[in-house]
């Protein structure tokens, strides 16, 4: 289960992988006017939905923190609503490089205006190395505690790639000389990111609109639960959907008078019993200690 601890060591990674993505972003953008690279101008598109997505993850990932425990699904509905948007930024500005790819390619504009300087172009995608590989491994380092951080890092290990394509192009051009590459790559940049856009989008719209499963309030669970017999105290409290099954999870910590050696098995079937008889749940993650006690029990039925 995460825990509020998680939520705020994942909050600080993010926020600092937006602020390195954000200033090579603002970096990109101006090399990408005076190199006059269409596939450096992908990169940077790409990019920023790269970021706005890192903002989304940012705001749901402090909303959990703040509201935990009090709402059951608003943290995965935000995350899927971001996403939406994200997936729709994607399309349009993948749509917009290829439309502008198009026409460098078959259009009939003078060939002054698509000089290329190799060494700007090179330059950016060289320091995108560095900004990448920062983000990168900050994320890796915390990507077994969040699904929302494991999700940033591989998109970050992608903007590496999309650099390298970058690189290589420019390589390409200052070799032989064809400018046209520039806007083929853009072009294959531009095809990834709108592949992207549209299995996201897909994504998002089928969570929120036909997967959608009804969640219980946690502090109706929280509540029954802390009727039960031998309980103290019930804290960690997550329900969630799995595949459409309604999932518990929660730490659960006995009365003083009791021990894990009577109490463990009796508690867990009374847990159990009213999850199923009063909110229809039959599978559920209970951690079982005593007050005060570092051992506990831990089971999934």
């Amino acid at each position: 289960m995460t825990t509020i601890t998680t939520h705020k060591a994942s909050q600080r990674r993010l926020l600092i992988a937006l602020a390195i993505t954000s200033v090579f972003m603002l970096l990109q953008l101006v090399g990408a006017f005076y190199a006059n690279s269409l596939a450096v101008y992908a990169d940077a598109g790409h990019l920023f939905v790269h970021n706005s997505s890192l903002f989304i993850a940012l705001i749901a990932s402090t909303l959990a923190i703040k509201f935990g425990r009090t709402f059951s699904d608003g943290y995965q509905r935000l995350e899927l609503s971001g996403g939406l948007i994200n997936g729709t930024l994607y399309i349009l500005i993948s749509c917009w490089i290829l439309l502008q790819g198009a026409d460098r390619i078959f259009g009939h504009e003078h060939h002054d205006e698509h000089e290329i300087n190799t060494f700007v172009m090179s330059s950016v995608a060289s320091l995108g190395f560095l900004f990448h590989g920062a983000s990168a491994y900050i994320l890796y380092k915390g990507r077994k505690d969040s699904v929302n951080v494991y999700a940033v890092f591989l998109h970050t290990f992608f903007d590496l790639l999309s650099t390298i394509v970058t690189f290589a192009t420019s390589i390409i051009i200052y070799a032989t000389g064809w400018t046209v590459v520039d806007s083929l790559s853009s072009v294959l940049i531009s095809i990834f990111v709108l592949f992207t856009g549209s299995k996201l989008l897909y994504k998002c719209i089928k969570g929120l609109f036909f997967n959608r499963v009804r969640l219980p309030a946690l502090k109706k669970i929280e509540t029954a639960l802390q009727q039960v017999d031998h309980i103290d105290n019930v804290h960690n409290l997550i329900v969630k959907s799995d595949n459409g099954e309604v999932v518990v999870g929660a730490h659960i910590v006995l009365k003083h008078q009791c021990t894990l050696e009577k109490h463990d098995e009796i508690c867990r079937f009374q847990v159990e019993r009213v999850l199923k008889e009063q909110f229809d749940i039959t599978t559920s993650v209970l951690q079982i200690e005593t007050a005060g006690c570092q051992h506990h029990g831990q089971n999934t039925h």
